[in-house]
Protein backbone atom coordinates (compact mmCIF):
# COMPACT_ATOMS: atom_id res chain seq x y z
CA UNK A 1 0.00 0.00 0.00
CA UNK A 2 3.16 2.72 0.48
CA UNK A 3 3.63 2.77 -3.05
CA UNK A 4 0.29 3.22 -4.37
CA UNK A 5 -0.24 6.13 -1.47
CA UNK A 6 2.84 7.83 -2.70
CA UNK A 7 1.71 7.15 -6.27
CA UNK A 8 -1.47 8.80 -5.53
CA UNK A 9 -0.05 11.77 -4.13
CA UNK A 10 3.19 12.31 -6.76
CA UNK A 11 5.71 11.68 -4.14
CA UNK A 12 8.23 9.36 -4.50
CA UNK A 13 8.80 7.88 -0.75
CA UNK A 14 6.36 7.26 1.54
CA UNK A 15 7.47 9.65 3.84
CA UNK A 16 5.68 12.62 5.03
CA UNK A 17 8.12 15.69 7.00
CA UNK A 18 5.20 16.52 9.97
CA UNK A 19 3.87 19.78 10.10
CA UNK A 20 4.83 21.16 12.67
CA UNK A 21 3.16 24.70 13.00
CA UNK A 22 6.34 27.51 13.99
CA UNK A 23 8.74 24.82 13.18
CA UNK A 24 8.81 24.65 9.61
CA UNK A 25 9.66 26.99 6.49
CA UNK A 26 9.32 27.31 2.80
CA UNK A 27 12.88 26.39 2.74
CA UNK A 28 12.18 23.09 4.69
CA UNK A 29 9.15 22.41 2.76
CA UNK A 30 10.16 22.19 -0.62
CA UNK A 31 13.55 20.77 0.57
CA UNK A 32 11.88 17.87 1.71
CA UNK A 33 9.18 17.84 -1.56
CA UNK A 34 11.97 18.37 -4.16
CA UNK A 35 13.79 15.12 -2.39
CA UNK A 36 10.78 13.09 -3.12
CA UNK A 37 8.79 12.98 0.31
CA UNK A 38 5.86 15.02 1.24
CA UNK A 39 6.72 18.53 2.89
CA UNK A 40 4.52 20.04 5.19
CA UNK A 41 3.90 23.43 6.24
CA UNK A 42 2.72 24.15 9.72
CA UNK A 43 0.40 26.67 9.66
CA UNK A 44 -1.70 26.52 12.42
CA UNK A 45 -0.56 29.61 14.15
CA UNK A 46 -0.24 31.73 10.56
CA UNK A 47 -2.63 34.30 9.95
CA UNK A 48 -4.36 33.54 6.00
CA UNK A 49 -2.21 36.23 4.75
CA UNK A 50 0.93 34.37 5.78
CA UNK A 51 -0.17 30.84 5.10
CA UNK A 52 -0.79 32.19 0.89
CA UNK A 53 2.91 34.31 1.33
CA UNK A 54 4.37 30.95 2.60
CA UNK A 55 2.64 29.07 -0.05
CA UNK A 56 3.40 31.39 -3.02
CA UNK A 57 7.07 30.87 -1.97
CA UNK A 58 7.25 27.20 -1.78
CA UNK A 59 5.31 27.59 -5.12
CA UNK A 60 8.09 29.74 -6.63
CA UNK A 61 11.10 27.48 -5.92
CA UNK A 62 8.94 24.29 -7.78
CA UNK A 63 5.87 22.50 -8.55
CA UNK A 64 6.26 19.59 -6.17
CA UNK A 65 3.18 18.21 -3.92
CA UNK A 66 3.11 19.63 -0.36
CA UNK A 67 1.18 20.06 2.40
CA UNK A 68 -1.00 22.33 4.42
CA UNK A 69 -1.31 21.66 7.90
CA UNK A 70 -3.87 23.84 10.34
CA UNK A 71 -5.62 23.02 13.87
CA UNK A 72 -9.41 22.59 13.55
CA UNK A 73 -10.44 25.10 16.19
CA UNK A 74 -13.81 27.33 17.27
CA UNK A 75 -13.65 30.93 15.17
CA UNK A 76 -14.01 33.04 18.53
CA UNK A 77 -12.79 31.96 22.14
CA UNK A 78 -13.91 33.20 25.55
CA UNK A 79 -11.68 33.84 28.14
CA UNK A 80 -11.90 34.07 32.24
CA UNK A 81 -10.29 37.13 32.12
CA UNK A 82 -9.48 36.96 36.18
CA UNK A 83 -7.70 34.20 35.23
CA UNK A 84 -5.86 35.36 33.18
CA UNK A 85 -4.66 38.79 34.60
CA UNK A 86 -3.19 36.28 37.63
CA UNK A 87 -1.40 33.96 34.91
CA UNK A 88 0.19 37.39 33.79
CA UNK A 89 0.95 38.43 37.71
CA UNK A 90 3.19 35.07 37.83
CA UNK A 91 4.36 34.23 34.42
CA UNK A 92 6.03 37.95 34.04
CA UNK A 93 7.32 37.53 37.79
CA UNK A 94 9.15 33.87 36.68
CA UNK A 95 10.70 36.17 33.43
CA UNK A 96 11.66 38.41 36.01
CA UNK A 97 13.37 35.96 38.09
CA UNK A 98 15.06 34.41 34.85
CA UNK A 99 16.71 37.67 33.54
CA UNK A 100 14.08 37.91 30.41
CA UNK A 101 12.88 41.35 29.93
CA UNK A 102 9.98 40.70 27.91
CA UNK A 103 6.40 40.58 29.89
CA UNK A 104 2.86 39.21 28.52
CA UNK A 105 0.41 41.59 26.80
CA UNK A 106 -2.93 40.57 26.02
CA UNK A 107 -3.14 40.33 22.01
CA UNK A 108 -5.76 41.49 19.96
CA UNK A 109 -6.96 37.76 19.42
CA UNK A 110 -5.93 34.93 21.28
CA UNK A 111 -5.68 32.76 17.44
CA UNK A 112 -6.30 33.77 14.18
CA UNK A 113 -9.45 32.20 12.81
CA UNK A 114 -9.77 28.69 11.57
CA UNK A 115 -12.65 29.71 9.09
CA UNK A 116 -9.86 32.10 7.66
CA UNK A 117 -7.34 29.79 7.52
CA UNK A 118 -9.28 27.24 5.90
CA UNK A 119 -10.37 29.66 3.23
CA UNK A 120 -6.28 31.02 2.71
CA UNK A 121 -5.65 26.87 2.69
CA UNK A 122 -8.19 26.86 -0.25
CA UNK A 123 -6.63 29.44 -2.26
CA UNK A 124 -3.78 28.19 -1.40
CA UNK A 125 -4.66 25.05 -3.24
CA UNK A 126 -1.49 22.54 -1.58
CA UNK A 127 -1.72 18.90 -2.91
CA UNK A 128 -2.61 17.97 0.62
CA UNK A 129 -4.04 19.33 3.51
CA UNK A 130 -4.13 18.27 7.10
CA UNK A 131 -5.69 18.67 10.05
CA UNK A 132 -5.42 18.04 13.69
CA UNK A 133 -7.43 18.61 16.93
CA UNK A 134 -10.65 17.59 15.43
CA UNK A 135 -12.68 16.91 12.10
CA UNK A 136 -13.69 19.47 9.36
CA UNK A 137 -17.19 19.87 8.62
CA UNK A 138 -18.89 17.96 5.66
CA UNK A 139 -19.28 22.03 3.68
CA UNK A 140 -15.02 22.00 4.13
CA UNK A 141 -14.20 18.44 2.93
CA UNK A 142 -16.68 19.30 -0.45
CA UNK A 143 -15.08 22.51 -0.58
CA UNK A 144 -11.40 20.32 -0.57
CA UNK A 145 -12.86 17.77 -2.61
CA UNK A 146 -14.16 20.47 -5.09
CA UNK A 147 -10.38 21.51 -5.46
CA UNK A 148 -8.86 17.93 -5.50
CA UNK A 149 -6.95 18.52 -2.18
CA UNK A 150 -6.20 15.41 -0.47
CA UNK A 151 -7.27 14.99 3.23
CA UNK A 152 -5.31 13.56 6.01
CA UNK A 153 -6.57 13.51 9.28
CA UNK A 154 -4.84 13.39 12.49
CA UNK A 155 -5.93 10.65 14.95
CA UNK A 156 -4.89 9.51 18.59
CA UNK A 157 -7.21 6.62 19.12
CA UNK A 158 -8.96 4.00 17.19
CA UNK A 159 -12.62 6.22 17.45
CA UNK A 160 -10.84 8.93 15.98
CA UNK A 161 -9.40 7.28 13.08
CA UNK A 162 -13.18 5.94 12.59
CA UNK A 163 -14.13 9.79 12.69
CA UNK A 164 -12.02 10.66 10.33
CA UNK A 165 -12.93 7.89 8.20
CA UNK A 166 -16.78 8.19 8.50
CA UNK A 167 -16.21 11.86 8.01
CA UNK A 168 -14.99 11.47 4.14
CA UNK A 169 -10.49 11.71 4.89
CA UNK A 170 -8.55 10.08 2.13
CA UNK A 171 -6.52 9.12 4.69
CA UNK A 172 -5.65 9.47 8.75
CA UNK A 173 -2.63 9.92 10.42
CA UNK A 174 -2.52 8.56 13.62
CA UNK A 175 -0.36 9.87 16.02
CA UNK A 176 1.45 7.61 19.25
CA UNK A 177 1.94 8.67 22.40
CA UNK A 178 5.82 8.83 21.41
CA UNK A 179 4.93 11.98 19.14
CA UNK A 180 6.26 14.83 19.84
CA UNK A 181 4.23 18.40 20.24
CA UNK A 182 0.91 19.23 20.71
CA UNK A 183 -1.18 16.17 20.68
CA UNK A 184 -4.57 15.83 18.18
CA UNK A 185 -6.68 13.94 20.91
CA UNK A 186 -10.29 15.77 20.57
CA UNK A 187 -13.15 13.05 21.36
CA UNK A 188 -10.91 12.06 24.95
CA UNK A 189 -8.91 12.99 27.63
CA UNK A 190 -5.25 13.79 26.48
CA UNK A 191 -4.43 11.04 28.89
CA UNK A 192 -6.36 8.71 27.86
CA UNK A 193 -5.27 8.77 24.17
CA UNK A 194 -1.64 8.03 25.06
CA UNK A 195 -1.79 5.07 22.79
CA UNK A 196 1.69 3.88 21.54
CA UNK A 197 2.19 3.87 18.00
CA UNK A 198 2.78 -0.10 17.45
CA UNK A 199 -0.40 -0.84 19.33
CA UNK A 200 -2.29 1.72 17.93
CA UNK A 201 -1.58 0.94 14.07
CA UNK A 202 -2.82 -2.83 14.21
CA UNK A 203 -6.21 -1.88 15.90
CA UNK A 204 -6.66 0.88 13.29
CA UNK A 205 -5.81 -1.46 11.04
CA UNK A 206 -8.53 -3.52 11.86
CA UNK A 207 -11.16 -1.05 12.56
CA UNK A 208 -10.21 0.56 9.02
CA UNK A 209 -10.91 -2.89 7.27
CA UNK A 210 -14.46 -3.31 8.58
CA UNK A 211 -15.34 -0.50 7.22
CA UNK A 212 -15.43 -1.77 3.75
CA UNK A 213 -13.19 1.07 2.34
CA UNK A 214 -9.33 1.69 1.84
CA UNK A 215 -8.48 4.41 4.00
CA UNK A 216 -4.48 4.22 4.22
CA UNK A 217 -2.70 4.73 7.60
CA UNK A 218 0.24 7.16 8.44
CA UNK A 219 2.45 6.38 11.18
CA UNK A 220 3.52 9.01 13.38
CA UNK A 221 5.61 9.07 16.38
CA UNK A 222 8.53 8.32 17.57
CA UNK A 223 10.06 7.15 14.24
CA UNK A 224 13.53 8.15 13.71
CA UNK A 225 15.20 6.21 10.52
CA UNK A 226 14.50 3.90 7.92
CA UNK A 227 14.16 1.18 10.17
CA UNK A 228 11.07 2.37 11.79
CA UNK A 229 9.45 3.27 8.94
CA UNK A 230 9.74 -0.09 7.61
CA UNK A 231 8.50 -1.54 10.86
CA UNK A 232 5.51 0.53 10.63
CA UNK A 233 4.64 0.01 7.13
CA UNK A 234 5.04 -4.28 8.25
CA UNK A 235 1.86 -2.84 11.10
CA UNK A 236 0.03 -1.88 8.13
CA UNK A 237 0.84 2.20 7.66
CA UNK A 238 1.01 3.12 4.05
CA UNK A 239 3.74 5.86 4.97
CA UNK A 240 5.65 7.43 7.96
CA UNK A 241 5.40 10.67 9.35
CA UNK A 242 8.64 12.45 10.96
CA UNK A 243 8.84 15.39 12.99
CA UNK A 244 11.63 15.53 15.14
CA UNK A 245 13.90 14.02 13.11
CA UNK A 246 13.79 17.49 10.94
CA UNK A 247 14.24 19.51 13.73
CA UNK A 248 17.68 20.10 13.51
CA UNK A 249 17.90 20.19 9.43
CA UNK A 250 19.71 23.51 8.83
CA UNK A 251 15.92 24.98 6.88
CA UNK A 252 14.13 24.24 10.07
CA UNK A 253 13.30 27.35 11.81
CA UNK A 254 13.30 25.84 15.33
CA UNK A 255 15.07 28.19 17.93
CA UNK A 256 19.12 27.62 17.81
CA UNK A 257 19.29 26.51 21.20
CA UNK A 258 16.13 23.86 21.12
CA UNK A 259 17.86 22.29 18.53
CA UNK A 260 21.69 22.42 20.11
CA UNK A 261 19.36 20.50 23.23
CA UNK A 262 17.88 17.53 20.68
CA UNK A 263 21.16 15.42 20.72
CA UNK A 264 21.29 15.58 24.66
CA UNK A 265 17.78 14.19 25.61
CA UNK A 266 17.57 11.51 27.49
CA UNK A 267 14.21 9.12 26.97
CA UNK A 268 12.77 9.91 30.43
CA UNK A 269 13.12 13.44 30.16
CA UNK A 270 10.08 13.49 27.60
CA UNK A 271 6.86 14.40 28.78
CA UNK A 272 3.40 15.80 28.63
CA UNK A 273 3.56 19.29 29.48
CA UNK A 274 0.29 21.79 29.69
CA UNK A 275 2.14 24.76 30.94
CA UNK A 276 3.32 26.36 27.40
CA UNK A 277 0.24 26.06 25.37
CA UNK A 278 -2.78 24.68 27.89
CA UNK A 279 -3.12 22.08 25.50
CA UNK A 280 -1.67 18.43 26.20
CA UNK A 281 1.82 18.55 24.60
CA UNK A 282 4.81 16.18 24.43
CA UNK A 283 8.72 17.69 24.71
CA UNK A 284 11.83 18.35 26.89
CA UNK A 285 10.96 18.68 30.65
CA UNK A 286 13.47 21.39 31.30
CA UNK A 287 13.43 24.47 33.45
CA UNK A 288 9.91 26.17 32.64
CA UNK A 289 8.43 22.82 33.12
CA UNK A 290 9.30 22.27 36.45
CA UNK A 291 8.68 26.40 37.50
CA UNK A 292 5.75 26.48 35.82
CA UNK A 293 3.55 29.09 37.01
CA UNK A 294 0.60 27.38 39.11
CA UNK A 295 -2.08 29.57 37.69
CA UNK A 296 -1.07 29.00 33.96
CA UNK A 297 -1.63 25.60 34.70
CA UNK A 298 -5.45 26.36 34.33
CA UNK A 299 -5.69 28.10 31.63
CA UNK A 300 -6.90 26.60 28.08
CA UNK A 301 -5.49 26.37 24.57
CA UNK A 302 -5.18 28.95 23.16
CA UNK A 303 -5.12 31.50 25.37
CA UNK A 304 -2.21 30.10 27.43
CA UNK A 305 -0.15 29.61 24.42
CA UNK A 306 -1.08 33.56 23.76
CA UNK A 307 0.31 34.49 26.85
CA UNK A 308 3.49 32.42 27.00
CA UNK A 309 4.78 33.79 23.41
CA UNK A 310 6.81 36.74 24.44
CA UNK A 311 8.22 34.63 26.66
CA UNK A 312 9.17 31.99 24.15
CA UNK A 313 10.31 34.79 22.08
CA UNK A 314 12.90 36.36 24.53
CA UNK A 315 14.21 32.73 25.61
CA UNK A 316 15.00 31.82 22.36
CA UNK A 317 16.79 35.09 21.77
CA UNK A 318 18.49 34.69 24.44
CA UNK A 319 19.45 31.74 23.89
CA UNK A 320 17.71 29.95 26.67
CA UNK A 321 16.79 26.16 25.28
CA UNK A 322 15.56 25.76 29.31
CA UNK A 323 12.73 28.09 28.78
CA UNK A 324 11.60 26.53 25.42
CA UNK A 325 8.85 25.02 24.42
CA UNK A 326 11.14 22.26 23.33
CA UNK A 327 8.77 20.08 21.32
CA UNK A 328 10.36 16.45 20.46
CA UNK A 329 9.12 12.61 20.42
CA UNK A 330 10.43 10.19 22.62
CA UNK A 331 13.16 9.62 20.62
CA UNK A 332 14.55 13.00 20.32
CA UNK A 333 18.13 12.36 21.31
CA UNK A 334 18.29 9.98 17.46
CA UNK A 335 18.35 13.67 15.82
CA UNK A 336 21.27 13.57 12.82
CA UNK A 337 21.84 16.97 12.14
CA UNK A 338 21.79 17.20 8.14
CA UNK A 339 20.77 19.23 5.30
CA UNK A 340 16.66 17.99 4.92
CA UNK A 341 17.63 16.75 0.92
CA UNK A 342 20.29 14.41 2.87
CA UNK A 343 18.45 13.16 5.19
CA UNK A 344 15.21 12.37 3.23
CA UNK A 345 17.77 10.37 1.23
CA UNK A 346 19.47 8.60 4.01
CA UNK A 347 16.22 7.75 5.76
CA UNK A 348 15.43 6.15 2.58
CA UNK A 349 18.24 4.26 1.76
CA UNK A 350 18.44 2.62 5.46
CA UNK A 351 14.41 1.58 4.91
CA UNK A 352 15.92 -0.12 1.48
CA UNK A 353 18.45 -1.89 3.34
CA UNK A 354 16.57 -2.78 6.38
CA UNK A 355 13.79 -4.06 3.62
CA UNK A 356 16.87 -6.06 1.95
CA UNK A 357 17.65 -7.21 5.02
CA UNK A 358 14.47 -8.70 6.24
CA UNK A 359 14.21 -10.80 2.94
CA UNK A 360 17.23 -12.51 3.15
Amino acid sequence: MSMSFASRLGIEHPLIQAPMAGSTSPALVTAVSNAGALGSLGAGYLEPQAILDQAAQIRAVGDRPYAIGLFVLPDEFEADMAAVAKAREQLDALMEREGLDARTSLPTRWAPRFSDQFAALCEARPAVASFAFGVIAPAQLRELRQRDIYVIGTATTVAEARAWADAGADAVSLQGAEAGGHRGTFLHEAEDAMIGLFALLPLAVRAMESLGREVPLIAAGGIMDGRGMLAAEALGAAASQLGTAFLTCPECPAATAWKQDLPGVEAHQVTTIRGFSGRAARGRRNRFVEAMPQAAQGLPYPVLNALTAPLRRAAAAAGRGDLLSEWCGQAAGLVRPQPAAELVARLMHEYRLAKRSLAR
